[in-house]
């Protein structure tokens, strides 16, 4: 064993980095869809494209405002304000056309207009930004690199990936939690998630209260997108890959979990960053396989509550 990690230690420490800076990106979008679930009560497919539509957006307003001669760190603002664009431009429209039409009814409904959702917002991305590549690694580029200490190793790795996307992903998890329990509106927000129905007896607007989850459920995706976006180049297909990724991480936290599903991330970024680095044929199912694992244990996920049976 002693020889092993010697061996392998640079692999090890390459693994948890890469895994904690894609855990940070998996749980923003995941939590979003956790947030979704647990007050629309709508598994929402479309949720992929919100994340690429705010990656693009994110880079093509990073790199304006480069081409306009602004300040380097004016590229970390085109970040936030991306998102917040996506979230309240796409957000609204789609919860009160769409979404609102399909409350209530068969989950297979729901999963189907969504879908149709996901795919008209594919070609949407297609016909503003093209399918050829795009990025803007500025942002990343700006921090530079650190040298990280492994054991007897030293890991160059670059900062952005090792604070920037953590560190938010801690701090929106802390907001959120914060948020949830200690203000008004976070508890409106947990009174119609737990009883939809009393908490409007008891006066609460639940059609706010969805209209406000969806649209920060939708900024919360399109900044997992923008965060991303200067860690890759961005191709059609990219939001495909993080809303099958995404649910994996909500059923295994499950649904409605929103510290679970930072856990959850957690779990499998770390596996999925071992495969790749260890057993790269595996990269794929590493994460399915942890869900698999995890629901045959506990079909309610790590974190969800069992539904009472009804007699």
């Amino acid at each position: 064993m002693t020889e092993w990690f010697t061996e392998n230690g640079l692999l090890l420490g390459l693994a948890v980095l890469d895994g904690l800076a894609y855990a940070g990106l998996v749980f923003l979008v995941a939590v979003g869809l956790n947030l979704v679930f647990g007050v629309l009560r709508i598994v929402n497919v479309a949720h992929g494209s919100l994340f690429a539509i705010g990656a693009y957006a994110a880079a093509s307003l990073g790199l304006f405002f480069a081409a306009r001669g602004l300040p380097a760190w004016a590229g970390y603002a085109a970040l936030l304000l991306a998102a917040a664009l996506v979230g309240l431009i796409l957000g609204p429209p789609i919860e009160r056309l769409v979404l609102r039409r399909i409350y209530g009814h068969e989950e297979s409904l729901q999963l189907l207009v969504t879908f149709a959702l996901f795919m008209i917002l594919e070609d949407v991305q297609k016909l503003i930004w093209g399918v050829q590549p795009v990025s803007n690694d500025g942002p990343m580029k700006l921090l530079g690199t650190v040298d990280v200490p492994f054991g007897e190793d030293v890991i160059p790795f670059t900062a952005y990936q090792l604070f920037v996307l953590p560190g938010l992903a801690l701090l929106t998890l802390l907001a959120l939690a914060w948020f949830l329990r200690r203000t008004l509106t976070g508890r409106v927000i947990l009174a119609v998630t737990t009883d939809k129905e009393a908490a409007m007896a008891m006066g609460i607007d639940a059609t706010r209260v969805t209209l406000l989850t969806f649209t920060f459920g939708a900024a919360l995706a399109a900044l997992g997108g923008a965060l991303a976006s200067p860690t890759t180049a961005l191709v059609p297909g990219v939001g495909a890959q993080t809303i099958v990724l995404s649910f994996a991480v909500v059923a295994t936290a499950g649904l409605g979990q929103i510290e679970g599903a930072a856990v959850s991330a957690l779990l499998i970024g770390l596996g999925r960053s071992a495969a790749v680095y260890f057993a790269p044929e595996f990269e794929v199912v590493v994460p399915y396989i942890i869900m698999v694992a995890v629901l045959l244990v506990r079909p309610q996920g790590l974190f969800g509550v069992p539904e009472t049976r009804r007699v």
